[in-house]
């Protein structure tokens, strides 16, 4: 069976991301203490006592939501609930049983899960004492833990764990997956993008920039492949970044990237191409990811035909001229079908090893064919080329002087590598060796 999945629900501001960090022993979401940080699902796997399982953190309820991304967060938890196999109902010992909390508590009882009740910020016997109240919800004995300081914790991930089928029925982990981030700009429908992808709302999609602030995990399969996609909080260039949640979101999308094989850099295509947008991509070029540039809102731009904005496109990222470019609608759904075989297509690219004669041969030929960088009178020799490594492509260059290796010359080395053996939509990485002579 599949892997477990545990929903982490309850009031606003109760300590849910806490919980899922302690649990996972590290930060995963968002904390701050401000009602209503976290909006979307956020997930991380856990391990304990032997067993793996998913935990899935959700925003705080709200039983009259006032704006479109509180209800939003509604219908998020009615997912998370959905899907999960086991849930933490968490109260707050300091706020004691509030009405909020009994309302919580009867539409849980409706739902045919096992449901765990557990009493955060009981950080000592004193406040430990508020537990006993919370009987009056019905749902079974509550455990008191503190998520910030890791008291009683592990009793809640033993129950956890012993609530779960036996190790037996379980299968084996699924084949390695392609890990996809779509990143880009606030607002520009990275969100709705994500649910023309998979088909169903798995992020909340509204038209507030920074809706999404957590990157969010959505695995599918495509053509046998399984392949999963990141959901990233709107990228704001350094220094217009608001402190507190929107700057871990900041984070959060560049671990996003860091964590990737591909991205998926969206733009909004009714719009000129902006600084920001190429300096993500320039950040998505630093650590060697796939690219593939997605021109969303194409349905919108009547000002311009495919073939000139899309020369227009190359010549903005022109730092990133192996990319593919898309035109597409993520709303009517036009051009979506060509993203994820363009995904198959890049990480191929990305896996592909050449025969080191092959390697060899061309770069031998460029060396004949081009002058070499030379300083105080002494010559670049590039002795041998092997590819080293993939997912990036990476070539070592056993040369007699590092130093010697300009950027010109290195960008020469990568176009001659690229006329002979491709590698569409990812950068390549050139490492220059000294060796004595």
């Amino acid at each position: 069976m599949n892997k477990q999945l545990v929903a982490i629900v309850g009031r606003k501001n109760t300590g849910k991301s806490t919980l899922l960090n302690r649990m996972a022993g590290k930060r995963i979401s968002i904390v701050q203490d401000l009602p209503g940080t976290t909006r979307d699902r956020i997930t991380a796997d856990v391990s304990w006592a032997g067993r793996e399982f998913t935990v899935i953190d959700t925003g705080g309820i709200e039983f009259e939501p006032t704006d479109g991304v509180a209800a939003g967060i509604n219908k998020q938890i009615g997912i998370a609930i959905e899907e999960a196999d086991i849930i933490i109902f968490l109260v707050d010992a300091r706020d004691g049983l509030l009405p909020d909390d009994t309302e919580i508590a009867n539409r849980l009882r409706r739902i045919k899960k096992p449901v765990l009740l557990a009493v955060n910020k009981a950080d000592d016997t004193r406040s430990e004492a508020a537990t006993p109240e919370f009987f009056r919800l019905g749902l079974g004995d509550p455990y008191p833990i503190s998520a910030y300081h890791g008291r009683g914790v592990a009793d809640l991930l033993d129950k956890i764990v012993s609530l779960m089928p036996t190790p037996e029925a379980e299968t084996p982990a699924a084949a390695d997956s392609i890990k996809v981030a779509i990143v880009g700009k606030p607002n520009v429908g990275k969100s709705t993008l994500l649910n023309s992808l998979i088909g169903q709302e798995r992020a909340i999609v509204d038209s507030t920039p920074g809706t999404t602030r957590d990157a969010t995990d959505t695995t599918i399969d495509f053509q046998g492949q399984s392949v999963i996609l990141i959901d990233t909080a709107g990228i704001k260039r350094r220094g217009r970044v608001e402190p507190g949640v929107e700057q871990y979101s900041v984070i959060r999308s560049r671990e996003a990237i860091e964590r990737a094989d591909i991205a998926l850099l969206v733009f909004d295509g009714s719009q000129p191409v902006t600084a920001q947008d190429t300096h993500i991509g320039g950040y998505i070029q630093e650590t060697y990811k796939g690219i593939i540039l997605v021109a969303n809102k194409w349905d919108l731009n009547k000002s311009v035909e495919d073939v000139q904005y899309s020369k227009y496109v190359k010549e903005q990222f022109r730092f990133a001229s192996y990319a593919p470019l898309l035109l597409i609608s993520a709303k009517s759904g036009q051009g979506v079908d060509r993203i994820l075989p363009g995904v198959i297509e890049v990480y191929e690219e990305r896996m592909k090893r050449i025969p080191t004669n092959m390697v060899n041969n061309v770069v031998q030929q460029a060396v004949a064919s081009h002058v070499m960088p030379q300083k105080s009178g002494k010559h670049l020799k590039v002795l041998y080329a092997t590819q080293a490594d993939v997912n990036p492509p990476t070539f070592v260059f056993s040369v007699n002087d590092s130093s010697l290796v300009h950027f010109s010359y290195r960008r020469f080395l990568e176009n001659r590598l690229r006329q002979s053996f491709g590698f569409s939509g990812t950068p390549l990485k050139l490492v220059f060796k000294p060796r004595s002579e």
